[in-house]
């Protein structure tokens, strides 16, 4: 089967098979669930179909209209509760990527309803006809039921399952923890295929009973006793979930309106299978990129060896590297960011396990390695293959099973760059530190490392805890958990006093800089290194650290004698050319002459170096859009985002600050260098088009930092007019080396500040990504909206003004939705408007028509069609008024579940004593809610629609009765 059957084949077989049953293929939905905040990423298959198991769908949505569904979702397992990291590499099934082949029917067939006998017959037709896999190696499982919850077996499952020729003793019984399938509003695992991931029976929200089909891989035996029961020989391969119970919050399960279908089947396995492997490294999903690493790094091949077997530990190193690349290309593809922070954390915890894997497995020298692996991935997953049919690759825009991953491959490389190269700083002194403690341990005949040093590796130089778990292992060691939680809690209290007070409280008045200035031991600092993109160690009379100044926010980072103290920068100050670096003591400590590693948050510091170059390609900008007048007024650099204040007299309008923000971009896509050199100031102040800050003191020498040109070129012919056409700058801040790694820019607020300044915000980078994201969901929602009707559309458009205003996205794009939402309102309007002016005039007509027609009559009695419009009833109850009779109209506002009614009595049924507030009480008594008013009109609101016909009834019978009419 290996010869013929290529992954790609079979993934399209499965296309191939529910296409020709009738499905709709949904593209897999992103592995960064950004509208679903329970979720770290994508981990299932039906992740994406939630709103409708929850009955929470809109209704006008292309999801809402789907019976049958199929897709091969991408997935990641890593992270939070459900988490795969660590096993990756040490087995021949773990990934922390994955996919998952899936089928879906929504309310339209359900298990084995005659005559289609969906749901387990497509099961059994593609994995035998098909894939032709052996029918006495699979076998299957149904629901044994569970009398604590009154679930009766789900015999109806194993019938057909006999029925389809399957062996009795290859159908096997499965308790709740197997075969009960769940959805927790909170957390979603339908779909999914190890037990890790079932929900449990506790869960609230939509479940059921599922029947799972299992492999063995081995074959020539009967193999019932080891369906789930953890062989790797013998796996689950397909699970079919019956969803057809709500389990409410008392624990209770009640019948769901709608039953539906949900189907997993892990892609990776199944191409295993198929290809008859007995692991699912061994596959082409991922020899291509064990043919790459090896290319690259010379080691040897791979060989499939685990645990003992795998000595130099290579091959884990090939399935760990091959794994986490597949994972970071797809996470960040679709918009994922390494960072601090949740998702972002995790993805980072990725890279740098799989960079440590790389340099100490393979020898490779880290730094630009899983960039350069990442191309295979993606060649791999756009490449359609020779089987794939005309209609996938139309639904695919001819490019692959997807895609996305063509759309930001630059992007994408460096932000892998960036971050590998960022650890690949620290991994040597992390890794020498760790041996340090190793040793120190073993003095002490301790198999555990000190969790205190455990969450300094961390802290200081970025080692995820798991990945020094990993190398303690290694080593036959564990680590001390106990300690590490105390010492971790520890910093964050230590970092939450340092935030209240320290920045406000640790200065240097002019005594201290008095006192400095005496003593002969301490120099003003040098902090021209800080201008260095690389790390160093010096002492503590130079500083890479860059100090508040200019607009630009301090960095932060650590001086450290490593093993022995490390001291927590927090914030860098300069008073007098003496910089300050500010925090506290994280352990040991510092004394005057000490050695230290002094090194900055270059995490930090890379998106200021965006903003601030971006400031200045903002305030060239502004000059060319705007006209010479523009100065700056003010400017702040900080890692989110910039500002920057500057003379104008009135408000920007949105075609010149389209103008701006397109040419600042111009700027970003023509990707030019950045120089900076000092010059001495009269020099420099020759250049034409300068832009220097008004009425600002500057330093002799002064640093020039200027797009494109060298400084050196502008100052061989400082009168050539063609300087301004660029950016020249004083600014001793810190800037990219050039202007395409800002990413993108995009401007988010433009207002004024005082009588004459006005102040435009912007985003770069990841920034500019997530304002544009977020804009695009506002532009979609925007345009549900536009197909609502009714009371439904006005509260909806009445909710997305108050957000949009609020949004925090391009200033442009919400410029334009804005107009695009004031037309959809007036319209809308316009149209409610035109609505209620027919529905008064028909009502009234029909008022004065049934008067006309009954000339002796003295009351009117009507159910009015007018949707429970009070001021259309009112206007019936006018007409009534002026004809002098009496009235009781009704109407049912649906949409509210609500009957609003009316009544005037007329003078003549007043003198019989008839009472307009009595009236309506009595009818109050029918349709519930209240009711109030006057002697001779009253209006009431009830509560039950459906007793409407019996409240006219007491209406007509009141009114007879007190009438005698």
């Amino acid at each position: 089967m290996a010869n013929t059957w290529s992954s790609s084949r079979v993934r399209e077989e499965f296309f191939s098979y529910f296409r020709s049953k009738d499905h709709t293929f949904v593209p897999s939905s992103s592995t960064i669930p950004y509208e679903d905040p329970t979720l770290l990423f994508a981990n299932a298959g039906m992740n994406q179909y939630k709103s409708i198991f929850l009955g929470t769908v809109d209704p006008h949505s292309e999801l809402a209209k789907l019976k049958r569904a199929f897709n091969s979702q991408k997935c990641i397992r890593a992270g939070g509760k459900h988490n795969d990291l660590e096993d990756v590499g040490k087995d021949s099934y773990h990934h922390t990527f994955f996919e998952m082949l899936g089928n879906w029917s929504f309310g339209d067939y359900f298990k084995v309803r005659a005559p289609n006998k969906e749901a387990i017959e497509y099961s059994w037709e593609l994995l035998t006809h098909v894939y032709k896999l052996p029918k006495d190696r699979l076998y299957v499982t149904f629901f044994e039921g569970d009398s604590t919850n009154g679930l009766q077996p789900d015999f109806e499952a194993r019938q057909f399952w006999l029925d389809c020729g399957v062996a009795e003793d290859h159908i096997l019984p499965g308790n709740a923890k197997d075969n009960f399938w769940g959805m927790s509003l909170g957390f979603v695992v339908l779909g999914c295929m190890n037990a890790d991931l079932r929900s449990e029976m506790g869960a609230t929200g939509p479940c059921g009973p599922c029947s799972e089909v299992h492999y063995d891989r081995l074959g020539g035996r009967n193999a019932a006793d080891l369906v789930n029961k953890d062989d790797p020989n013998v796996v689950e391969i397909w699970n079919n979930v019956f969803i057809q119970f709500n389990r409410e919050d008392d624990g209770s399960l009640k019948l769901l309106p709608s039953k539906h279908v949900d189907t997993g089947m892990g892609f990776e396995r199944l191409v295993s299978i198929v290809q008859g492997k007995l692991s699912n490294y061994d596959t082409d999903i991922f020899s291509p990129i064990f043919s790459k690493i090896q290319e690259m790094t010379g080691v040897r091949s791979y060989e499939g060896k685990f645990g003992k077997e795998d000595v130099d530990g290579i091959d884990t190193a090939y399935r760990v590297v091959a794994d986490h690349v597949r994972t970071l290309t797809f996470a960040l593809s679709d918009g994922g960011v390494p960072n601090n922070v949740g998702r972002g954390y995790v993805l980072r915890r990725i890279l740098r396990r799989g960079a440590r894997y790389a340099r100490k497995k393979l020898g490779v020298t880290i730094g630009s390695f899983f960039s350069s692996l990442m191309p295979v991935v993606v060649e791999q997953m756009v490449r359609p293959s020779e089987s794939i049919s005309a209609a996938t690759v139309n639904a695919h825009n001819q490019g692959g099973v997807f895609p996305e991953l063509t759309k930001r491959v630059d992007e994408v490389k460096e932000i892998l760059d960036e971050e590998e190269e960022s650890f690949s700083r620290t991994l040597d002194r992390g890794e020498k530190l760790f041996e340090q403690y190793v040793s120190r341990a073993r003095e002490r005949r301790d198999n555990n490392l000190s969790g205190k040093d455990v969450w300094r590796l961390y802290d200081t130089y970025g080692f995820p805890v798991d990945l020094t778990r990993l190398m303690a292992d290694e080593l036959g060691m564990a680590v001390d958990e106990a300690e590490f939680e105390e010492a971790q809690a520890q910093s964050k209290e230590a970092s939450k006093a340092q935030k209240k007070g320290t920045k406000d409280t640790v200065k240097l008045d002019v005594h201290d800089i008095a006192a400095l200035e005496k003593s002969p031991r301490v120099p003003k600092t040098d902090d021209s290194a800080k201008f260095c993109e690389v790390p160093f160690g010096i002492l503590l009379d130079k500083t890479g650290f860059y100090a508040e100044s200019g607009g630009q926010e301090h960095d932060t980072g650590s001086i450290v004698i490593d093993g022995l103290a490390e001291f927590d920068v927090a914030d860098v100050q300069v008073f007098n050319g003496y910089i300050l670096h500010i925090g506290q003591m994280k352990y040991g400590s510092l004394s005057v002459d000490d050695e230290v590693v002094s090194s900055y948050d270059e995490l930090r510091r890379w998106p200021l170096r965006n903003n601030h170059t971006a400031t200045h390609i903002l305030n060239f900008g502004l000059r060319e859009v705007l006209g010479d007048h523009i100065d700056q007024k003010g400017s702040l650099v900080a890692p989110t985002k910039l500002r920057f204040d500057f003379s104008h007299k009135s408000q920007i309008g949105i075609p010149e600050l389209e103008k701006i923000e397109v040419m600042s971009q111009d700027w970003i896509r023509r990707n030019v260098k950045v120089y900076s050199k000092e010059l001495d100031l009269k020099t420099a102040q020759r250049i034409p088009g300068l832009r220097a800050v008004f009425g600002e003191s500057y330093p002799d020498p002064v640093r020039v930092v200027s797009l494109e040109y060298d400084v050196i070129d502008i100052t061989r012919d400082l009168e050539n007019p063609k300087w301004r056409n660029t950016s020249v700058e004083f600014c001793g801040g810190t800037h990219v080396n050039k202007t395409g790694d800002i990413k993108d820019f995009v401007i988010t607020e433009e207002s004024g500040i005082a009588k004459g300044i006005r102040r435009i915000v912007a985003v770069t980078g990841y920034e500019a990504a997530e304002v544009r994201r977020l804009a695009d969901d506002m532009r979609t929602r925007l345009g549900h909206l536009e197909l609502l009707h009714g009371k439904e559309k006005d509260s909806g458009l009445k909710a997305y003004s108050v957000e949009l205003n609020q949004a925090d996205i391009s200033v442009i794009q919400k410029s334009r939705l804005l107009e695009r939402l004031s037309a959809t309102r007036k319209a809308f309007d316009k149209e409610r408007k035109d609505k209620e002016t027919a529905m008064t005039k028909a009502a009234v007509d029909t008022t004065l028509d049934y008067f006309k027609e009954n000339s002796n009559a003295q009351v009117f009695f009507a159910h009015l069609d007018v949707e429970g419009n009070a001021k259309i009833l009112q206007s019936v109850i006018l007409q009534a008024k002026r004809l002098g009779k009496t009235i009781y109209v009704f109407s049912v506002d649906s949409d509210e579940g609500k009957v609003a009614h009316v009544n005037y009595v007329a003078e003549d049924a007043r003198l019989r004593g008839l009472d307009a507030r009595t009236w309506a009480n009595a009818v109050v008594e029918v349709v519930g809610g209240k009711a109030g008013g006057k002697e001779d009109g009253a209006q009431g609101v009830g509560l039950n629609t459906s007793k409407i016909d019996e409240g006219l009834q007491v209406a007509r019978s009141f009114y007879s009765e007190k009438t005698g009419l």
